[in-house]
């Protein structure tokens, strides 16, 4: 059976250092970019919730559209009858039937002027719906523009670090096959908690460059020897000493 390397204490933090530095740099330019990803994402779901917006109007137009061409179906249907009605009135045999076509005539009457109410309801709906539309159609121009504006700041700011950014995601690939798996899974889950992605700190001034807390004498001195992996009491990150993290350097 092949013999596997074990590594010191001192070489998993080197590499678990050196990880750190790469990917703080690559932090750096994530921050170049600003909220302008995030900027982006929301104005491309809001633009896509205006047009669904203005597809949900144009389709109660089209709806409104559609039953105003039936109420004039309606009246031209009943205008049809009462003309129908009309001639039949003149022969008639007796006043039961002259009645009965009478009261024929007044309920297609009827319904003409209940169809012309429908209908100038309608237009006046369709009136306002267009109002509606206009202005939702104005949003989206507006927030369309506005999208087109983020974009080519982001794609600007994106092409000018292009390089680098690939160069440190190179490098960030590299270091992690170079750093204990169980180590790696704890620098993660600590590089997550805290918004300036800093897992791994130097005691710097007799302190923790993450949280700023005192380190004891003590604990300090237990730091420097590399026996083990020592994590700040207060903030739970990794600590290293000055001399370890000064001896990193990343390009």
């Amino acid at each position: 059976m092949a013999n596997v390397k074990e590594f010191s204490v001192e070489e998993k933090l080197g590499s678990l250092l050196t990880l750190q530095k790469i990917e703080s740099k690559l932090d750096e330019v994530h921050i170049l970019k600003g909220e302008l990803p995030m900027e982006v994402a929301d104005l491309e779901d809001e633009i896509q919730g205006l047009h669904s917006r203005q597809t949900r109007i144009e389709e109660e137009i089209n709806g409104v559209t559609d039953f105003i061409e039936q109420r004039k179906a309606a009246i031209k249907e009943a205008e049809g009858l009462i003309k129908k009605y009309d001639k039949q009135s003149s022969n008639v045999k007796n006043n039961r039937e002259f009645e009965a076509i009478n009261k024929e005539i007044e309920m297609q009457q009827l319904e003409v002027k209940l169809a012309e109410k429908h209908i100038k309801d309608a237009t006046e709906e369709i009136s306002e719906k267009a109002v509606l539309l206009e202005k939702a159609k104005k949003n989206v121009t507006s927030k369309e523009s506005v999208l087109a504006t983020k974009k080519g700041e982001l794609e600007k700011i994106i092409a000018a670090n292009e390089k680098e950014e690939k160069h440190f995601n190179k490098l960030a690939t590299e270091a992690k096959q170079h750093v204990d798996s169980r180590l790696l899974a704890s620098y993660e889950k600590i590089r997550k908690s805290y918004r300036n992605g800093l897992a791994v700190v130097p005691v710097e001034r007799d302190a923790c460059g993450g949280c700023f807390n005192a380190i004891p004498p003590q604990k300090q001195s237990e730091i420097k020897q590399h026996k083990k992996i020592m994590i700040c009491e207060n903030c739970g990150r990794i600590l290293v000493d000055e001399e370890l993290n000064n001896g990193v350097l990343i390009k």
